[in-house]
């Protein structure tokens, strides 16, 4: 097959949770313990660290990746899902997986999915490790997918793991409350490997604490106060510090050579060694052009925060969404000044720019309705002044058809 047929056969054949939504998830990890026992259990042959966590995971493990580039390991990072490329999700040292390797893993491993009929997720999980193991990394940055506990990469034995927050998403999957949720992301938390605890609340601790116990490791709660990194970070990331800073303690207590020099340069320099894209992803000046993957109310409204901060005109919102998506806690986030641009991506699971609008209106906001973001892109420019915002947010696979990124 060609890498074109390839990526054809993956995304059309296999369950995907970004086509299929929830239907495509699958509740228990036999599959990928299956694959990866065809494979000869490539996951226990790096070291890594594990990320779960409702906002922030990404970027916290984009992060460490680029603090242990700098120190000077070589760093697998295994991220989801991609803006543009499918090979964005599997890199080494900030370098995607070859195309000709995603080809030749899928050929190999064909006769296997016919047997075990994995998801989408389960099989890019399956390569990541393998193209890790096949590389020899030092150690390999694993971001959880959905959840946690039944999440297919919780096969792995970290060096140690890190809960970044637990907010109200994919509550259709995860639970209800902020309770439930967290006793499906503390599904990562191994006996007697550390846990970072990236934000500490009423409504988890008890959690998190309980599943430490039973599993008889050290809880850390990332301490903002003790923030070390003498780094100018965007916004995005600074919430993020205090947990990437706290695993970097775990792994120099394990003997892993890391200096604060590493650090700082790390953070300073994430995505240029690491290739992050859609985080606060400035695209053009006069007017300010600004792309962000937040998607839920937390990370919407840490977004706006900044973006506010910034904005010396008006504020040009283009916003697309989901099907599965609780409309009713991000709209009362939006400035009541802004002027909003409704849209939608060109994926199944994407909500319909006509429902979104309706749904704007119930709530008491209207705004433009535009078949693609590009559209939006255009209108928003053609009102915007020099000194005013455009944000694009609301959905990673409306952000993913910028053309300009």
């Amino acid at each position: 097959m060609t890498y074109e047929e390839t990526l054809e056969y993956l995304f059309t054949r296999l369950p995907m949770y970004q086509r299929d939504g929830k239907k495509a998830y699958k509740k228990d990890l036999t599959n990928t313990i299956k694959l990866l026992d065809v494979l000869d259990n490539p996951h226990l042959s790096f070291k890594s660290v594990h990320i779960a966590g409702t906002n922030g995971k990404g970027t916290s493990a984009h992060g460490i990746a680029a603090i242990m580039q700098t120190a000077g390991y070589k760093t697998g990072l295994y991220t989801s899902p991609h803006l543009k490329n499918f090979t964005e999700r599997i890199k080494i040292d900030g370098s995607e997986v070859p195309q000709n390797f995603v080809v030749d893993f899928v050929e190999r491993i064909k006769p296997a999915v016919a047997e075990i009929e994995p998801s989408f997720f389960e099989i890019t999980v399956a390569m990541a490790f393998d193209y890790f193991k096949y590389s020899s990394v030092d150690i390999a940055i694993i971001e959880t997918g959905l959840g946690g506990r039944l999440d297919s990469t919780n096969v792995i034995t970290p060096e140690v793991s890190l809960i970044t927050n637990i907010g109200y998403d994919h509550m259709d999957m995860l639970g209800n409350t902020l309770e439930e949720i967290a006793r499906e992301k503390a599904g990562i938390i191994k006996p007697n490997v550390p846990v970072i605890i990236g934000e500490k609340t009423s409504e988890t601790q008890s959690v998190f604490e309980e599943f430490a116990e039973v599993r008889h490791t050290n809880l850390v709660y990332a301490d903002s106060a003790n923030w070390r990194a003498q780094s100018l970070v965007p916004d995005y990331l600074v919430k993020n510090v205090p947990g990437i800073e706290a695993v970097i303690d775990e792994l120099k207590n394990r003997g892993w050579k890391i200096s604060q020099t590493d650090i700082n340069e790390g953070l300073n320099n994430l995505n240029s060694l690491t290739g992050l894209k859609g985080r606060f992803q400035i695209l053009s000046q006069e007017p300010l052009v600004i792309a962000d993957v937040s998607h839920n109310a937390e990370g919407l409204s840490i977004l706006l925060q900044q973006v506010k901060s910034l904005c010396k005109g008006a504020l040009h919102l283009i916003i697309g969404t989901v099907k599965d998506k609780d409309l009713s806690s991000i709209f009362h986030i939006f400035p009541k000044d802004s002027k909003k641009y409704w849209t939608q991506s060109s994926v199944p699971r994407a909500l319909p720019v006509e429902e979104l609008a309706i749904q704007g209106i119930m709530n008491g906001i209207e705004g433009e309705c535009f078949k693609n973001v590009n559209e939006a892109i255009t209108s928003a420019k053609e009102k915007a002044h020099p000194d005013d915002i455009i944000l694009i947010t609301g959905s990673t696979f409306v952000v993913a058809e910028v053309e300009s990124i």
